[in-house]
């Protein structure tokens, strides 16, 4: 299966912007980990990043007869992007949501995903290991 990792705004920053709540490692890393996972194998990926919300909904729409699954990191635009939430809809692609820290522990306004009611599931939280969530999720309805 083809699965498309899209990462949003400042995801580019990994490793560098608030480690503290981030962590340390690059998105880079992160690729790098998941497609060492034993969930990964025999699966190909196609990670993304733009800090665009355009290039996002095009690479969202890219994905049809293409991606059999969405692993998504809406960043910031988590919280108003609908017409990334529209994307989404729109494909028809089974689609998780996934974030590096709890954004029901942060500030207010990152309470509220615009994103979360078009996506099977929703990670949060859990460092890394959100995407393998993710990844674990769309397996369990695809195989």
């Amino acid at each position: 299966m083809k699965f498309f990792v899209i990462n949003g705004p400042n995801l580019n920053l990994l490793g560098v912007r608030e480690p503290e709540l981030y962590g340390h490692e690059t998105l880079l890393d992160i690729k790098e980990w998941l497609n060492s996972q034993k969930e990964s194998e025999g699966h190909s990926f196609l990670w993304f990043q733009s800090n665009h919300e355009g290039e996002i909904i095009d690479q969202i729409h890219s994905g049809i007869d293409k991606a059999d699954g969405i692993i998504i990191n809406p960043g910031a635009f988590t919280h108003y992007s609908y017409a990334i939430r529209d994307a989404i809809e729109s494909v028809n692609i089974l689609t998780v949501e996934v974030h590096l820290s709890n954004i029901h522990s942060r500030e207010d306004f990152r309470k509220t995903s615009v994103i979360k009611d078009v996506c099977i599931a929703q990670y949060f939280g859990l460092k890394k290991l959100s995407y393998l969530e993710g990844l674990k999720k769309l397996l369990t309805i695809l195989q």
